[in-house]
């Protein structure tokens, strides 16, 4: 599978791309979060028993989780921005078709589509990646992937004001209204990548990946309804295992796969996704327990007696410290690595949740905690997808971070699940109501925590990158002068001019890595002075692919010793490879 260019002429990436792509992340990630504020009052509103409700949240789980993957593949295939504006509109019909309803079933169809949004994380990062200079992308891409927490946060408040003033269904009207706005702004506002992975649509992966996922899903969240040790419930643990078994044979097998599983088991990446179910475990932990301590009533002894609205707001500053998080990522992780930076997150995070068993006695407590969480949740998050971005070729950057969101929505699954059992096994029953308990609100952090030192420890054992200053891309002024640094800075692979039939040196020239398999080993473009740079994986025979505006397309063969050295290599477009 090769990573090619398009023929048409694409728009510069203007300074608002952004932004865009981080409202669309936003507006997406309010799915997850838009009926937590009316969650307790479901079966009343649709009619139907408490179990049954609690598809209107599953629904959108599982559909999130299938189409992220899914969607991230078909981006590189077809183009992410075509496939953005897709999800966004899909979503925008979900929320219309829930907002007309009050129907059970109608609501969980109108509630799959919302979360088919989903895959618009990973393709904003992918349409990053691809128009934006590299001194710009670390924090860019620590805004969109923070952007899945950043959604949620201010949904709550948000929603919640909605909710306790106008009738339940305006919060879809509202979703649509946003998804409609994120539609206008990404037309206007954001250019098609001219980037494309070479192959076709594998159908039957996606399937199989479904199936898979539906399976596993399934029992993790209605696990505690239906008993953690039914026949239904381990009888689709075993389905899924399985169906996933098979599914993976037939990845390795297939030309063109949804999943590349060679890369998924490279060691950076492995640990990266293993890394980001813990990091997703911890998220959605403080989500949970904080609003149903703060509105619980004084008169238990340890409620702190808040409004639906109030314990909103003092939740909201997760979101917003994660928002903020972002510019000082990419300062730290210009300078120390995004590795680094993840560890540094998940250290924050442990301190968060260990203070926070402590400070559960006031709502000015609650605050504190939601700071402290949310700018190690921002720190983490915003990790992610650079350890990803520079563990995969380019052409596969779609699908690797759809797997990785995946990773994080498996994590918020897991922990939606087991926090759900834990707070319903320690509730106290009073006249038939299930009261949690502040001995259930202290164990749920204790699992976070936990989740948190796993997480940690995975991350220690993270490689350390290749080329020790390669971070030093994200300071430099413009793309060209990034260029010329990352030229100083390989330490293994190819280096040297793109010159035109004259010799005369060709300015930002797309220059591609292919290995010995026809994938994408790496890629870069060419300075002013048509200088160039890229590293290679390993020793072995690569093709490099040169391609500039107004001139002809040039690949050439060529053979790294494999040791710590650049070798010096002039592409000449259009025409041969000269000696330098």
């Amino acid at each position: 599978m090769t990573h090619t260019t398009t023929d048409q002429p694409t728009r510069r990436a203007s300074g608002a791309l952004v932004p865009v792509l981080a409202f669309a992340g936003i507006v997406v990630a309010v799915m997850q979060t838009l009926l937590v504020p009316v969650i307790k009052d479901l079966p009343q509103l649709l009619d139907t028993e408490p179990s049954n409700a609690t598809w209107v949240l599953t629904s959108t789980l599982l559909s999130g989780a299938v189409a992220t993957p899914i969607m991230g593949r078909l981006g590189d295939l077809y183009g992410k921005r075509r496939m953005l504006i897709l999800s966004l509109a899909v979503m925008v019909v979900g929320a219309l078709i829930s907002a007309l309803t009050s129907q059970l079933l109608t609501m969980i169809a109108g509630r799959t589509l919302q979360g088919f949004a989903m895959g618009a994380i990973p393709l904003g990062i992918g349409l990053m990646r691809d128009m934006l200079p590299r001194e710009k992308l670390g924090s860019a891409m620590a805004l969109m992937s923070s952007s899945i927490g950043v959604g949620g946060g201010l949904a709550l408040p948000l929603a919640a004001l909605v909710a306790q003033h106008a009738d339940w269904h305006a919060l879809f009207y509202g979703a649509a209204g946003l998804g409609v706005l994120s539609i206008v702004l990404t037309l206007l506002i954001v250019p098609e990548s001219p980037m494309r992975a070479e192959g076709s649509f594998d159908v039957l992966g996606a399937l199989g990946l479904s199936t898979g996922l539906v399976l596993l899903l399934l029992p993790i969240t209605k696990g505690s309804d239906w008993g953690w040790s039914s026949g239904t419930t381990l009888g689709l643990f075993a389905a899924s295992v399985a169906v996933l078994l098979l599914w993976g044979v037939f990845e390795l097998r297939t030309k063109a796969p949804l999943v590349d599983l060679r890369t998924t088991a490279r060691r950076e990446v492995l640990l990266t996704n293993l890394a980001s179910i813990m990091v997703g475990v911890s998220f959605y932990v403080v989500s949970l327990v904080l609003p149903q301590l703060l509105q619980l009533p004084k008169a238990t002894g340890y409620g702190l007696g808040q409004s639906m609205v109030v314990a909103g707001l003092l939740v909201a500053p997760l979101g917003l410290t994660m928002m903020f998080t972002a510019p000082v990522y990419a300062r730290l992780s210009a300078k120390y690595g995004p590795k680094v930076t993840l560890i540094l997150g998940m250290l924050i995070i442990g301190i968060g949740y260990g203070a926070g068993l402590g400070l559960m006695s006031a709502a000015w407590q609650s605050l504190v905690i939601s700071v402290v969480l949310g700018a190690g949740i921002g720190l983490a998050y915003s990790s992610l997808p650079a350890l990803i971005v520079g563990a995969v070729p380019a052409s596969e950057t779609g699908a690797a971070n759809g797997l990785n969101t995946l990773m994080r929505s498996i994590g918020t699954s897991v922990s939606s699940a087991v926090i759900g059992m834990v707070l319903a096994n320690t509730a106290n029953h009073v006249g038939g109501v299930a009261i949690p308990t502040m001995h259930g609100f202290r164990l749920s952090f204790l699992i976070a925590t936990a989740a948190v030192a796993v997480g940690l420890l995975l991350a220690l054992f993270l490689p350390k990158p290749n080329r020790p200053a390669q971070h030093t891309q994200l300071r430099a002024s413009s793309e060209e002068e990034a260029g010329i640094a990352h030229a100083e800075e390989v330490l293994r692979g190819f280096r040297g001019r793109v010159l035109d039939a004259e010799g005369a040196p060709v300015a930002r020239a797309k220059v591609t890595l292919i290995d010995r398999r026809g994938r994408q080993a790496g890629a870069t473009v060419s300075a002013e002075d048509g200088s160039y740079a890229v590293a290679v994986p390993a020793q072995g025979a690569y093709v490099l692919a040169a391609r500039a505006s107004g001139h002809g397309p040039l690949a050439s063969s060529a053979t790294h010793p494999g040791e710590e050295r650049a070798v010096d290599l002039d592409l000449s477009l259009p025409g041969e490879t000269v000696s330098a």
